[in-house]
């Protein structure tokens, strides 16, 4: 038996439909508030054929914040993919953040611990790694260094990671992944699917960065191989390639059929902008469309290496051109 936590999130649907499509038995972790529509919508969209296939998954409510229901949901189980997580760049959100990103994944390993789960792999992000240590990029053995500068998501990845570690420690066989920007089929109002649904509005700017995107497809098969080849105590970045924010906006504009944005935003203009939405923020009482931590992003220039993933875990990623195809002939999950 295998568990899964976040299935209805955009690494967890699309890990419990590979792990479905493989025949194994699985169970996914909700919160009784959540849909497992979208999910269901994603099985659809890749197995039109054969829609009895989410039939397969065993759903039960539970919540990372709550101790017992993880042991509840863990009984029987051999394996865990600990893929729920909150995210956010907004600053009022850093407290709630550290509570289910870094409170949740000490439940689920002290559960697994607990429970004596055999396999555990944990989905961290490459927001959790340092600065560049061989040449401009940015690798697995990254160090972290100080906190202060960096946003508070990236802050409750790597306390994450550190309870992972304490598992480890403590005899957990457990591996971690630290996807790029992730870009799949799902919602296009939150997430990195945000860039899709801004894009199929008619957006006609552009900043200048450049970071590492990756297919949702190949963060999930690192994660099966990484468990099936027990790569215990390691972690992974699983990046596609590293490409300007300018040419992946191109490549969704032109897949949806508008005009790629054209006009280059300075550092000054996001400045402004970020701090109108935190006003207008206090007014609407949502989190702002665009942060200081966000806005940074986009002039930032990052490399990230995905040798490991390639050698260790066998994976050739898809190309950022084939995942922004798949994306938008999926359409938006709502």
């Amino acid at each position: 038996m295998i568990l899964v936590t976040g299935g209805t999130g955009l690494i967890g649907s699309h890990l419990l439909y590979e792990l479905c499509k493989q025949g194994k038995v699985v169970r996914a972790l909700k919160r009784s508030s959540s849909s497992i529509n979208l999910t269901q919508k994603l099985f659809r969209h890749y197995l039109p054929v054969n829609p009895s296939l989410f039939n397969q998954v065993q759903w039960v409510d539970g919540d990372v914040e709550d101790y017992q229901s993880l042991v509840d949901a863990l009984q029987g189980v051999d394996e865990a993919y600990h893929c729920a997580a909150m995210v956010s760049f907004a600053k009022r959100d850093i407290q709630r953040m550290l509570e289910v990103n870094v409170g949740g994944t000490a439940n689920m390993v002290d559960a697994a611990l607990e429970v004596g789960v055999k396999r555990f792999c944990h989905v961290s992000s490459v927001a959790s790694l340092g600065g560049p240590v061989d040449g401009n990029l940015v690798t697995e053995e990254s160090v972290w260094g100080k906190s202060k500068g960096k946003s508070g998501y990236a802050v409750s990845k790597f306390r994450s990671e550190m309870e992972v570690w304490r598992g480890i420690e403590l005899g957990l066989n457990a591996t971690m992944v630290n996807p790029s920007v992730i870009i799949g089929p799902g919602r296009w109002d939150s997430g990195s699917g945000q860039i899709f649904g801004t894009l199929a509005k008619g957006f006609p700017f552009y900043t200048t960065g450049i970071t590492g995107y990756v297919d949702v497809r190949d963060v999930v098969d690192a994660m099966v191989s990484a468990m099936d080849k027990q790569f215990w105590g390691r972690r992974f970045i699983i990046n596609g390639e590293n490409i300007s924010h300018q040419k992946v906006f191109q490549l969704i504009a032109c897949e949806l059929g508008n005009k790629p944005p054209s006009i280059k935003v300075a550092p000054w203009m996001t400045t402004i902008a970020w701090r109108a939405a935190l006003v207008a923020s206090f007014f609407t009482r949502k989190s702002p469309a665009i942060t200081r931590d966000t806005a940074n992003s986009g002039y930032s220039t990052t490399y990230y290496s995905s040798q490991r993933m390639k050698d260790e875990l066998g994976v050739t990623p898809r190309t950022i051109a084939e995942a922004v195809q798949n994306t938008v002939k999926a359409g938006p999950f709502y």
